[in-house]
C-alpha cells in the first residue's frame, strides 16, 4: 500500500523531472525522433504501448504495437486533454490528487470520459517557451508509462552546460 509520504516523494520526483526535462527546440523532425525512439524501446521490451507525439494541437506521431486496441488511443486523448488543462504531466496531476485524498475527476467536475490523470502523457517544455507539445504512452501500469517517456525524453536533454 501506498502512504502518502511515498506519495509525496513521487510529488516532488515527478515536479523535478518536468523541471529539468526541458528541450532546447522541438520541431516536427524531433516529435517524429522521439516517437521512433518510443518504439524502439518498447520493441526492444516487447510492450503493448500506444505512442502519441503532438506539436501544439497536430499530432505528428502515432502508432500502436500489438497488444493495444482502440482503448489505447481513448487514454491517449484523456492524458493529452488534462496536459494541456493543467500544465503538467497527467501522472504528476493524478498524483497531487492523491496526495489530498481527493478524486480528480470529481474535484475538478471533470467527465470520466475526456480527462485521465493517470501516468503517461508528459509536457514537451522548449527552453523560454513553456509547452509546446505532448508525448504519450498508454498501454502500461501509469508509472511504466510516464518511466517509458521519461527515459526517451531525458535522450533529446542536452548535458547541463
Amino acid at each position: 500500500m501506498t502512504t502518502p509520504d511515498d506519495v509525496a516523494a513521487l510529488v516532488a520526483e515527478v515536479e523535478e523531472q518536468e523541471r529539468t526535462l526541458v528541450l532546447p527546440r522541438f520541431t516536427h523532425d524531433d516529435a517524429w525522433r522521439l516517437g521512433c525512439r518510443l518504439v524502439e524501446l518498447a520493441a526492444e521490451r516487447d510492450l503493448p504501448v500506444t505512442i502519441d507525439v503532438r506539436k501544439g494541437t497536430q499530432q505528428v506521431f502515432h502508432a500502436a504495437r500489438e497488444g493495444t486496441t482502440a482503448d489505447n488511443d481513448s487514454w491517449v486523448e484523456r492524458k493529452v486533454r488534462t496536459v494541456y488543462r493543467f500544465g503538467a504531466s497527467s501522472y504528476l496531476v493524478g498524483l497531487r490528487a492523491r496526495a489530498k485524498g481527493r478524486d480528480f475527476n470529481e474535484t475538478h467536475g471533470l467527465p470520466l470520459q475526456e480527462y485521465a490523470a493517470h501516468g503517461g502523457a508528459f509536457p514537451v517544455r522548449v527552453d523560454g517557451v513553456g509547452i509546446v507539445g505532448v508525448v504519450t504512452v498508454s498501454g502500461l501500469a501509469q508509472a511504466d508509462d510516464h518511466a517509458l517517456v521519461v527515459e526517451a525524453l531525458r535522450e533529446l536533454v542536452p548535458p547541463p552546460a
